[in-house]
């Protein structure tokens, strides 16, 4: 059997640099994180705590346990953005600490511990795919949280005769894909795992536990299809296999982009090379116990899985890749540590460390301070929201983006929860199933006058449709307009 040290979660040292790391990303949170997508993310969180439900009151092309999470949250803290990216940020933290911990836990090298935790700890939390998206209101925290306990349960599952550990570690692993598909890959690698590696006699029934444990977190998705199932199958699924790549000019072009923008960045590099000399120093130098190189090994399997998912996607993107992060630092350690060995210096890992720690501060600063300077943030469409409620009577209707519903309160006409589904090419007799308003009868509507205010982020496309003709009064607030005063 492998090494393990005793007491509580974490060490001091360890504990603290992860709490560093946790107040960093909240500050960060509440001040400048954004991304655009979360808007319709948020909203459907409000729609949720408002009493409405997803597919069947709405249009959501997700999953929706991190919508009922955070609408949860909104209930004890308020609807605010706020409010779901600190626990955001939160959860994501909580993901980096449980990753050094299995590490200060399980790494064979006790002089090395510490360093492999600290490693792993800047790894993941110091890259910038993690802090941009990691402190957001979408659902990547949460996946971060869920698929590492998932891991670490798995790991403890296999040594133990008891359910209860692979029942939990189904839970996490379940509940990853009920917060995003993006994480699909995770259970049944950690399943074919805990079977194959098992020490007990116990395999059938740890199965069992650990399937039965998934399905907890997609009970109240099961009860929406049995409702309707056609209209909770769509969001789930259809709309991402059949029409996600409307409205992209060269979403072939776009991909390979993302899949070779890893030349770019100093954090894919240096992640990705730590990860490969941690994989073969494991497999072909290191001695360690096969017990320890199997929990290596699934780290690798669960990156590999992960990663051939998220090509799939269709389009993909950059920051999908962060769920691979923790996986990969855990072999990044392992990594380091040999290439510390093979330079004669394994035991003092301090100058290693800080090597990995200036390549991942760097980078990190670049894209904070340079490459993102000019990004829009919550504050810009706050005034955009502040300025809508000043031009539109609080019963007036109102077309507008996620996000301006969300910050004003106003709950948006049925149709326009989700700004991607006006471009969906199905019939208007399964659009008005889907609660959806399709682009032909919005620009009907549009020039009929029916909205009191509009206010839209998309110059091009307010012009082609001719809305800056159609109201006598417009605002420009970052980037974006705010008009109103229809002409009748």
């Amino acid at each position: 059997m492998h090494q393990r040290t005793g007491g509580t979660i974490a060490g001091g040292p360890i504990l603290a640099v992860c709490g560093v790391l946790a107040a960093a990303l909240v500050v960060y949170s509440q001040t400048v994180a954004f991304a655009w997508d979360e808007g319709y993310h948020l909203l459907a969180a409000q729609l949720i705590k408002a009493g409405q439900r997803p597919y069947l009151d709405f249009l959501f092309p997700q999953p929706p346990l991190n919508a009922y999470w955070v609408a949860w949250w909104m209930r004890v803290f308020g609807d605010s953005w706020r409010t779901a990216q600190a626990l955001s940020a939160l959860e994501t933290a909580g993901a980096v600490l449980l990753t050094a911990d299995f590490l200060l836990r399980r790494f064979p090298v006790a002089r090395w511990r510490t360093a492999a935790a600290l490693t792993a700890i800047l790894l993941i939390g110091l890259n910038t795919m993690v802090v941009e998206f990691g402190a957001e209101g979408q659902a990547y925290g949460l996946c971060l949280l869920c698929i590492v306990a998932a891991f670490r349960l798995t790991v403890m599952a296999v040594e133990t005769r008891s359910w209860l550990l692979p029942l939990a570690a189904g839970f996490f692993a379940g509940a990853a894909a009920a917060a995003s598909l993006l994480t699909a890959p995770i259970a049944p690698v950690l399943l074919i795992w805990m079977s194959f590696y098992d020490l007990t006699a116990s395999r059938k029934l740890k199965f069992a536990a650990f399937a039965a444990g998934a399905v907890i977190p997609w009970l109240p998705v099961l009860w929406l299809f049995a409702k309707a199932p056609a209209v909770v199958w769509f969001g789930l699924a259809g709309y991402n296999i059949l029409y996600r790549r409307n409205g992209w000019g060269d979403p072939t072009g776009h991909d390979i982009g993302v899949l070779i923008a890893w030349i770019d960045s100093v954090h894919a590099l240096t992640l990705g090379l730590l990860a490969i000399a941690g994989l073969l120093f494991i497999a072909r130098k290191s001695g360690w116990d096969r017990r320890v190189r199997a929990e290596f090994y699934l780290c690798g399997w669960l990156a590999l899985a992960e990663a051939a998912h998220l090509c799939l996607g269709r389009p993909t993107f950059e920051r999908y890749y962060l769920l691979t992060t923790p996986f990969l630092a855990i072999l990044g350690a392992a990594g380091l540590y040999a290439i510390g060995s093979g330079l004669g210096d394994s035991k003092r890992p301090a100058p290693a460390v800080a090597v990995v720690a200036i390549l991942m501060s760097l980078g990190l600063l670049k894209a904070l301070l340079y490459q993102e300077r000019d990004a829009f943030s919550w504050h810009d469409l706050e005034e955009i929201a502040s300025k809508v409620d000043q031009v539109t009577p609080r019963n007036g209707t109102l077309l507008a983006d996620e996000h301006v519903y969300f910050l004003t309160h106003r709950r948006p006409p049925s149709g326009m929860e989700l700004d991607y589904s006006h471009r969906l090419l199905i019939s208007p007799e399964f659009a008005t199933a889907l609660h959806v308003v399709l682009r032909p009868e919005l620009n009907r509507r549009i020039h009929a006058g029916v909205y009191d205010t509009i206010a839209t982020c998309e110059e091009e496309k307010a012009a082609a449709i001719g809305i800056p003709q159609l109201y006598r009064r417009k605002a420009d607030i970052a980037d974006c307009s705010v008009f109103w005063d229809f002409k009748k």
